[in-house]
């Protein structure tokens, strides 16, 4: 076959595998696993040909006229260079792994059909956006995603938390996708055309008649589908679907879409110094907010999920310091360790019952009872700590190397002060990922356990010295397939340079030095932190009230323990006076766990406005609108009952209206008649 045909094969199949999954699900349930794997399989084995046969060489390019619209033509149209090539690899894997996880994640959930099949659909809609030629069928798949995901996280619809989760994110994207649309419009609107390459072409040629207005439009879109400042409050949010799900999210599909397509179109930010400027300040932002958000959560997703917004906002500083192969490599690296590290929280959740950290730390003994995920998860977080030879420490420094090549002016086409903002905040952030990544491995797989006074025998089952706790060999053998590129996949950078225009990625000693340097700081402190909150916790008994915040531990906020009992009964989850992101963050805790209150602005600034305006409009229809239509109503209804009144059937009541009604008439003719006359 040849390179075209097999790259239309890779969006298609998992197309075709989701149809015949939803088709199939009832009355042949034995061919859905099947039908989710083995597609999903062939895509990917499809993808890592199609990158083999580019190989980082001159873009694979065909189209053919969709449809005809009689102003700028719409194509069905491939451009795969070699960003394309990797991603689609990328995305191949991480969903093949994430359908073998779910096969045994959710094998007793009675909503798996659908599951497994939205999962497909979604790879498909992602696999489209990654190969597309043209802007609007780009649109498409993108669109696609967004819908996906509203199903997807909402899987469990019966919490409230879901429900709400998912009519979140839905709207939140859309709202970013409003301006996007408009964006794309105005853009092939200068560019005579929605080909990818005609619209670079056109930049190239200096075509482009709004570049800032452009480009502020699309970057809108995208800080809502990857979750960057200000647009990034619906993903930690979404961790109330399947933990497949997010790790299928934050690793290769959705939030992926939006860095992937700033770099596809780089050159038409980069045209508009004040949109890079701009992308510099949200990627600042997002990395160094979600940081210390992620070192305030108790959940060991939403931990992850900060974790991923922050890591994102890597990328999109390496966008807004004009270089795209320090980009799109982050994404490649994150998108291994992020899908390993969601994918064995997700084993650690199924073995403890919980997602609070606080809960983890208490039981004590998960490192004996689910060693693969102990292990594979360790791996994981030494990547996003960056910590080298792991993969994320490559991305990572070639990332900062392309913001201090900006900062000194290295000829990039983004300002200097962006180079300095996205620097600056990039080395911050490597410290504090490197905090929390620590603290949510003491906390998962170091807590006190039984060295806890008074440890409630509820725990009994989840202690330390149990034999491991049994977990499906779909779930283990991914994490150890997900564990290999994250801990080798940097070590590749050297031979990459072809794929990522040309441009090394190898760290610098400066920057090698000051990102692993701030990483080892930032880890030491938190652990150092860890060891005193755990020697006052050891005081404090497990179930009693948590120890108040004036008082020598100064650790937690005093509040009366609540009951959690998800799977090991009635045992106490209040805040875990052992964990050293209360210490670390002290004041600014609260806030930070709350996500800086950025909901609460959003409801005061949008949600209730827009309630009380519906309020108004409801008023207004119930009491002014409905009370015209009821007088209508009541006005023919009242003139009908008068008719019918005086249709009584006698003849002479009718003889006798007709004569009044004659002599009124001729009376008045002698009047008008009279009026005139005097005149």
């Amino acid at each position: 076959m040849t390179t075209t045909t097999l790259a239309v094969l890779v969006p298609l199949l998992p197309f075709l595998g989701s149809a015949a999954g939803l088709l199939l699900g009832r009355t042949a349930p034995g061919f859905v696993r099947p039908l989710a794997v083995l597609p999903t399989l062939a895509a990917a084995v499809l993808a890592a040909v199609v990158a083999s046969r580019q190989g980082g060489g001159k873009a694979i390019d065909a189209a053919t006229q969709l449809t005809p619209t009689g102003s700028v033509p719409i194509d069905l149209a491939l451009h795969i260079d070699g960003f394309a090539a990797l991603v689609a690899v990328l995305v191949g894997v991480v969903a093949t792994c994430v359908q073998v996880y779910s096969t045994g994640y959710l094998r007793e959930d009675p909503r798996y059909p659908s599951y497994a099949a939205l999962v497909s659909l979604f790879t498909s809609a992602m696999l489209l956006v990654v190969y597309s030629g043209d802007l609007m069928v780009l649109l498409v798949g993108w669109e696609i995603m967004g819908i996906c995901s509203y199903f997807l996280v909402g899987h469990y619809w019966e919490t409230p938390e879901a429900r709400s989760a998912s009519l979140k994110a839905f709207l939140v994207t859309k709202l970013g996708d409003v301006p996007f649309l408009f964006g794309l419009f105005a853009l092939a609107a200068d560019a005579g055309t929605f080909r990818i390459t005609g619209v670079l072409g056109a930049v190239a040629s200096g075509g482009l008649d709004h570049p800032t207005l452009v480009a502020l439009l699309l970057l809108a879109g995208v800080a809502g589908k990857s979750a960057q400042f200000p647009l990034h409050t619906w993903l930690p949010d979404a961790m109330a679907g399947p933990t497949p799900v997010s790790a299928l999210i934050h690793a290769a599909t959705m939030v992926a879409a939006g860095i992937y397509f700033v770099a596809r179109l780089l050159p038409v930010f980069a045209a508009s110094a004040a949109a890079m400027t701009v992308l510099a300040v949200a990627a600042a932002v997002t990395m160094v907010g979600s940081a210390l958000a992620a070192l305030a959560q108790d959940d060991i997703k939403r931990v992850l999920a900060y974790s991923t917004i922050g890591q994102l906002g890597y990328m999109s500083g390496a966008l807004a310091v004009g270089n795209r192969g320090a980009a799109v490599f982050h994404l490649l690296s994150h998108g291994a360790f992020k899908a390993l590290l969601f994918l064995a929280a997700g084993a650690v959740i199924h073995a403890a019952g919980t997602n609070s950290l606080a809960a983890m730390s208490r039981m004590g003994g998960l490192t004996k009872r689910v060693p693969d995920a102990y292990w594979t998860m360790t791996v994981g977080l030494l990547a996003l700590a960056a910590i080298p030879p792991f993969a994320g420490f490559f991305s990572k420094e070639a990332v900062l190397v392309a913001a201090e090549h900006t900062a000194t002016g290295e000829g990039t086409p983004a300002p200097a002060g962006a180079g300095w903002i996205v620097l600056v905040a990039g080395l911050l952030t490597a410290l504090l990922t490197a905090a929390y990544a620590m603290r949510l491995w003491l906390l998962a797989f170091r807590g006190r356990g039984a060295e806890a006074p008074a440890l409630p025998q509820a725990l009994g089952s989840a202690r330390a010295g149990e034999t491991p706790f049994r977990q499906p060999i779909a779930m283990t053998t991914v994490l150890w397939v997900l564990a290999v590129p994250s801990l080798g996949f940097g070590l590749t950078a050297a031979y990459l340079d072809d794929w990522f225009d040309g441009k090394p990625l190898t760290p610098t000693v400066t920057t090698a030095v000051l990102g692993t340097g701030l990483a080892v700081v930032g880890a030491a402190v938190l652990y150092a932190v860890w060891q005193r909150t755990r020697a006052v916790a050891a005081r404090v008994p497990l179930g009693a009230v948590a120890a108040h915040p004036e008082g020598d531990a100064g650790l937690v906020e005093a509040e009366a323990i609540a009951a959690h009992a998800p799977a090991y009964g009635d045992v106490a989850a209040a805040p875990d006076p052992a964990d050293p992101g209360r210490a670390l963050l002290g004041p600014l805790h609260r806030p930070a766990a709350a996500g800086f209150h950025l909901d609460a602005v959003y409801r005061a600034v949008f949600v209730r406005p827009v309630l009380a305006a519906a309020s108004l409009v409801q008023f207004l229809d119930r009491e002014v609108v409905d009370t015209y239509v009821r007088g209508a109503g009541d006005s023919a209804k009242g003139l009908g009952w008068l008719v019918r009144r005086a249709q009584t059937g006698n003849v002479q009541t009718y003889l006798s209206a007709l004569l009044a009604g004659s002599v009124v008439l001729a009376i008045v003719a002698v009047v008008l008649a009279n009026v005139a006359a005097g005149a």
